[in-house]
């Protein structure tokens, strides 16, 4: 079992839940759009959100923004110690640094003993375009070398007596991803945080993550997601709390089972099923609906349903936990299941 990190209000590593991250598209000082964005990833389940602090400005607009935000802050700062310095004074929750490109040794002590003294949690990490030199002479571009660059960074800030220490080793490359968190996860007890990096557009980013963050978590790897997306961050969320929800990792939050449909289908089950799954985003209890094309399939393959719909030729039945609760004709099916559905949320 990997250490327990604390970051903010939320925990991570240690058998805690696995925390759901996304990353704003905003700059912190253009406050009103950073505040909207926020409430909308906490909203839809975000556990911990990161910004990109890009100047002095960025930094001293954390503290303002915090007051704003319900879930952990990070800071990802690059190159410059001194953001890093204050954005820690500002009150980050974390930052993400790479003791390796923020300068010299002393430095690099200087921020580190600004995290120790503040207490908080800080990730340090590679991916495919940062590997240290040395290891790519010695191992090319591999799963060993983007991980024991990864652990160099970590050895650095060890050195200073940190250790609130989360690591990650992203790739795009979805078999090096998993190669390179199966091999750093058997070389340290830190929290690792996972994701594919630079993984696309939503639907192939979606389908690239949850293959290498789905197979890394059956398999008991990792404490923390970011489903990297070329789209709005809201929409990593919701694809990071679905991988978790079909691994069976989380408990809140509607579980959706929904009929491919075939020849017997006689009703719009596709586009239905797609209404409630809009319905349920941001619904909190753990409930699980179904949606099936016919009663062949309908009540017995989703018996265990809180509630369920199966259509028929001029109607269809609504169901609760396999029992058929009413038959509605065609034109009530909206009306009379949101209703129901309504009740099974409360």
């Amino acid at each position: 079992m990997s250490k327990r990190v604390v970051i903010g209000n939320t925990a991570i590593g240690g058998g805690e839940k696995i925390a759901i991250q996304s990353m704003s598209t905003y700059m912190i000082k253009d406050y009103d759009n950073a505040k909207r964005q926020i409430e909308s990833l906490e909203n839809a389940g975000c556990d911990i959100v990161r910004f990109s602090v890009l100047d002095e400005d960025d930094a001293n607009a954390i503290s303002t923004l915090k007051k704003e935000m319900k879930i952990p802050f990070v800071a990802d700062i690059h190159f410059d110690y001194k953001l890093a310095l204050l954005s820690i004074k500002a009150g980050a929750d974390k930052i993400r640094i790479n003791p390796g490109n923020i300068g010299s040794e002393t430095r690099v002590e200087e921020v580190a003993k600004a995290i120790k003294s503040s207490g908080i949690a800080v990730r340090v990490g590679s991916n495919t375009g940062s590997i240290e030199k040395e290891f790519l002479r010695k191992y090319g571009k591999n799963e060993i070398s983007l991980a024991e660059s990864a652990l160099k960074n970590v050895a650095i800030l060890e050195k200073h007596g940190v250790e609130n220490i989360v690591i990650s080793v992203k790739a795009s490359d979805v078999p090096l991803c998993v190669k390179a968190y199966e091999y750093i996860a058997k070389r340290t007890d830190y929290p690792l945080h996972l994701g594919v990096t630079e993984a696309g557009t939503e639907y192939n980013g979606v389908v690239k993550n949850a293959i290498g963050i789905g197979s890394l978590l059956l398999n008991g790897i990792g404490d923390t997601i970011r489903v990297s997306l070329s789209a709005d961050p809201v929409r990593e969320v919701i694809a990071g709390k679905a991988i978790l929800s079909a691994l069976n990792l989380r408990e809140e939050g509607a579980k959706i089972v929904a009929c491919p449909t075939c020849g017997r289908c006689e009703w719009d089950c596709m586009g239905f099923a797609k209404r409630v799954e809009e319905k349920l985003v941001n619904v909190k209890k753990p409930i699980k609906v179904a949606v099936m094309g016919c009663v062949v399939n309908g009540p017995g393959e989703a018996a265990d349903a809180d509630i369920g719909i199966a259509g028929g030729k001029d109607c269809c039945v609504i169901f609760v936990k396999g029992k058929v609760i009413k038959k509605v004709a065609k034109d009530k099916i909206s009306e009379e299941f949101f209703g129901e559905l309504e009740k099974c949320c409360k």
